[in-house]
This record gives C-alpha cells, sequence and structure tokens, in this order.
C-alpha cells in the first residue's frame, strides 16, 4: 500500500480556518484524492478551502448548526464520529483535538492520528468546564465527562501511532492514554507575512474563550499603559469588551491580509495561556515581531528567549505587565526573527508528515 492507496481523511468539525483546520488543509493537500470526512461541515466558514474535494459530514448535519451553536452537540459527537463511514479503507489518518481520532477502521486498516492535544474539557480542562455551568447542572456534566473519558480511552486503543504537535501533547498522550507518539510540530504559512514598521500597541491573536486567557493580557497592558488590540472572536468577547472597551481594542475576525498587516505593526505579540504549540506565536515572528508568552507548552519549543521573544511565568499578571513596560523590543532583529520561523514552514511540515506516514506504512506499528 501507498501513500496514495485506499486513503481516508477525518477532522473534527470544518466550521472555521483556524490552527487546527490550517494543519488538517496542509495534511489534506497531501493526499489530494482521498475523500474527507468530519462531524460538521460548513463550506463558507471554511473559507470554500475543502470545495473541491469529496467531503462527507456526520448526521449531525442535518441539525444546520455552525460555528457559534456547535458546542452543544458536544455529548452526540463521540457516538457521530464512531458511525463515519471510514471502515472500507486501508489508511485513515485523522487530525484530532476532541473526536475524529474516535474513528472505527476495518481489521487490518491502520489508523494514523495527528493530535493537536487530548479533549481539553475532559481532561486537563475539566475543572475550568464544569465552573462555565450552573452549580445545579455540574453533576450532570461530571458525569458526562466520566462517560467521556472512558469513551476517549477505549478510542485511543484503536489508534495504531499517533503524531503530537508538540512536546506538550506528546507529554498528555502519554500520561491520558498510555500510548507514545511522534512530534511533527504544525504547519504556518510563513510566506504570507512581511516585515514592517512596528507602531505603539501589542496584539492578542486567538478565539476568545476562557481557557485562552485573554483577561491576562488586558489586564497587563491596562497595568503597564500600553496599547492592546485583540483579534478573534468568541463566547467571551462580550464580556472583555464590556470589561476593558476603555482601555482596549477588539477588532473581532479579521481577514488573512489585514492579520498579517496587525503581525507586521505590533510592538510584539502577547500569548496569555499555556499553548499546545501555538500558530500565532510563529506567525507573528514571520512577520519579524517579538512574542510575549508563558513560559510553558509550545512557547519554549517556538519562543527563544532574548532573541525572539520573552517568555515569562504562567498567570502572572503583574509579571506579564513588567515584561511589556520594561522590554526594549526595538532591541530586538525581526530579520533575525523571521529566520527562525521559516523553520516552521508548510512546506517543511508536508515533508516530515509524508515521511512519518511512509515510515507507518512500511514498519511495525505500535
Amino acid at each position: 500500500m501507498g501513500l496514495a492507496g485506499s486513503t481516508a481523511l477525518v477532522h473534527d468539525y470544518l466550521l472555521v480556518m483556524r490552527g487546527a483546520e490550517r494543519t488538517f488543509a496542509a495534511i489534506a493537500d497531501c493526499f489530494p484524492d482521498a475523500p474527507i470526512y468530519t462531524l460538521l461541515y460548513d463550506r463558507d466558514g471554511t473559507e470554500q478551502r475543502f470545495a473541491d474535494r469529496d467531503v462527507h459530514a456526520s448526521y449531525l448535519q442535518r441539525m444546520g448548526v455552525r460555528q457559534a451553536g456547535f458546542r452543544r452537540l458536544l455529548p452526540l459527537f463521540p457516538r457521530a464520529a464512531a458511525k463515519l463511514p471510514v471502515h472500507t479503507y486501508d489508511l485513515v489518518i485523522s487530525s484530532s483535538s476532541a473526536f475524529a481520532h474516535g474513528v472505527c477502521t476495518g481489521d487490518g486498516a491502520k489508523h494514523v492520528s495527528y493530535c493537536h492535544t487530548p479533549f481539553r474539557y475532559v481532561w486537563h480542562e475539566h475543572s475550568r468546564a464544569l465552573e462555565e455551568v450552573p452549580r445545579y447542572l455540574r453533576p450532570i456534566l461530571r458525569w458526562q465527562i466520566e462517560r467521556v473519558r472512558r469513551w476517549d480511552v477505549a478510542a485511543s486503543r484503536r489508534v495504531s501511532r499517533y503524531i503530537a504537535n508538540s512536546e506538550l501533547t506528546k507529554e498528555r498522550i502519554r500520561r491520558f492514554y498510555g500510548r507514545e507518539a511522534s512530534v511533527i510540530h504544525p504547519p504556518v504559512e510563513v510566506d504570507r507575512f512581511r516585515i514592517g514598521s512596528p507602531e505603539e500597541f501589542f496584539l492578542v491573536v486567538t478565539e476568545v474563550v476562557r481557557h485562552k486567557r485573554v483577561e491576562l493580557a488586558l489586564e497587563a497592558a491596562r497595568l503597564a499603559r500600553q496599547t492592546i488590540k485583540v483579534v478573534g472572536g468568541g463566547p467571551d468577547l462580550e464580556a472583555l469588551r464590556d470589561g476593558y472597551g476603555s482601555t482596549a481594542e477588539f477588532l473581532g475576525r479579521v481577514s488573512d491580509a489585514e492579520l498579517a498587516s496587525l503581525y507586521a505593526r505590533a510592538r510584539a505579540l502577547i500569548v496569555p495561556n499555556v499553548e499546545e504549540f501555538g500558530i500565532a506565536a510563529v506567525e507573528a515572528q514571520a512577520a519579524g515581531r517579538p512574542v510575549v508568552a508563558a513560559d510553558a507548552g509550545g512557547a519554549r519549543e517556538t519562543v527563544l528567549p532574548g532573541e525572539t521573544g520573552r517568555l515569562v511565568p504562567p498567570g502572572d499578571v503583574n509579571g506579564l505587565a513588567k515584561a511589556l513596560g520594561h522590554t526594549d523590543f526595538d532591541g530586538f532583529s525581526p530579520a533575525r526573527i523571521k529566520r527562525h520561523a521559516d523553520q516552521f514552514s508548510t512546506e517543511s511540515f508536508r515533508e516530515r508528515f509524508r515521511a512519518e506516514i511512509a515510515h507507518v506504512l512500511g514498519s511495525r506499528l505500535h
């Protein structure tokens, strides 16, 4: 069986084009004839990136749910993933941060799962998930979390080989699933970005949800009396706008061209939370701008302290404020920063991913 054999591709949900979806798109480019299976699909929401592909959504597609409301279907996703009809393929490649690795393949098939993270809301973010619902609903949610955990572990045992997007994800796969994984960093479209002339504002680029800790960046900028702009949408956007609208600018979702311009003009990008990898950090560096990030997770693999940015203790708003107010951001070399980012290119990712799949197909799996 070669790379173009009987192959199917699976991703959790194709509703928008963010980091995980862009990574999946790069995987899909390696297998241009392979059909794509997903739980939910929005052709326009994904900027028609998969419009020329054979895309099959699960039976949940009939409910008409899109990005704004898909989270309410979470209890239904495990069964829907298991029902995706991929059992006739010799090779299944899933791209998963929750449910895609739970597909059921046929006897003798090989299943390689590129893991962005084990499902955060039932593992390392479960306490936060409980805090986000009314107290009277927490026993029900706790029961649901345990139920999904059992499903998740059982699903992990059906995977032939895991590929992690970072060392942090690799460690979580080992801890939660008892499985080993190789590491291939996600692709970043570094050629989209150019070095520009920095202005007097800091930038945050993220989905505005609680675990991204956007409030840390906003509070640190307020304490340091620095201008800050936030790119991204999500369920916490309005609350943060209410709390920080007088000291921060919330831009919502912007076009790729607008984002490239913002990166190039920012003093630095702020990454306040612990990211599994953190594509935005590499994008900012591809535009020659330094990054101020929490000293943990993917930032340790993408930011070189003193050369391409600064790392501060996670959750330390005063430390972050000090870094924003007292770092000489003009002392960083944009050209040096950009050269560092180039190693995370999409082309490099594709080469490594193809090589890993070839290795899996020609080796004994574990």
